[in-house]
């Protein structure tokens, strides 16, 4: 019997026991986001500081919701990143499905934000409202991540709920 899964009602023991997950807490692992990264310019510093205020100015008031941490927070920051213009693409709300290698269970769900690169995924974003731990998106992101029609090259990942940032590295064997 197919059993058919919510991702954002996923737990990572899941994930490690259906589709073989494995933590890696090796510093060499996500090299990517360290090494050679290039000098914030000034503007693109201001930009930020801007970002931050308006998030500080807003949850002042009240908690920030999913909706809310994309438009204030993220959209500005991949457009800081240069993804809104080629050679990238991106998808919002993208439906995906994933089953187990013994076909047992199926996981459904919806990409808040995808970076697409030709057919490489370059990103898969999971955002929360701000009054959840970030770390309660990483399975429903992971099980995304799973799908990546590339499974030869390492997909990233990125946890937002703004008070904190995890980037997410996937390399699938």
């Amino acid at each position: 019997m197919v059993q058919t899964i919510q991702a954002r009602n996923i737990s990572l023991y899941e994930l490690e026991e259906k589709f073989g997950l494995q933590l890696v807490t090796d510093a060499d692992f996500f090299t990517e986001w360290t090494n050679d990264l290039p000098s914030l310019k000034d503007v693109e510093k201001i930009s930020l500081e801007r970002v931050k205020s308006n998030y500080l100015n807003l949850t002042q008031r009240r908690p920030m919701s999913e909706e809310a941490v994309k438009m204030v927070v993220l959209s500005p920051l991949l457009d800081l990143a240069g993804f809104y213009q080629p050679p990238f693409e991106i998808e919002t709300e993208k439906s995906t499905s994933i089953s187990a290698e013994d076909e047992s269970i199926i996981l459904k769900g919806n990409i808040d934000i995808l970076v697409i690169q030709k057919r490489l995924w370059v990103l898969v974003i999971e955002s929360k409202s701000t009054i959840f731990d970030v770390i309660t998106a990483l399975p429903q992101a992971l099980a995304y991540m799973l799908d990546t029609p590339n499974v030869k090259r390492p997909t990233f990942g990125l946890l937002v709920n703004w008070r904190e940032f995890v980037f997410v590295k996937l390399v699938q064997q």
